[in-house]
């Protein structure tokens, strides 16, 4: 069979098969960029470059993202403040 262009599902027996699988492809992005984002931030605002180029480099799904966030984040709330002269905790 003679097909224009490239298709990878050219002449398969279920052409609609892919699009079945649009949701959960959407999903598993959003997963992703979300978790980056988070990893990101926090492995930036604590100042641990291995682990920022790591996440940044790295693509697994959220895996690693997860990993860092749930072992390896910094816990403590003192990260400097973004103002200077602004206190990133709350004040009573």
């Amino acid at each position: 069979m003679y097909t224009h262009g490239f298709s990878p599902f050219a002449g398969s027996l279920a052409p609609g098969l892919a699009f079945a699988f649009l949701p959960l492809i959407i999903v598993v992005a959003l997963w992703t960029i979300v978790l980056k984002g988070f990893a990101l931030w926090f492995s930036a605002r604590a100042g641990q470059r291995n682990w920022f180029i790591a996440l940044l480099v790295l693509n697994t799904l959220g895996i690693l993202e997860l990993i860092y966030l749930i072992l390896f984040r910094q816990k403590s709330a003192s990260f400097p403040s973004a103002t200077p002269g602004v206190s990133s905790t709350p004040q009573e």
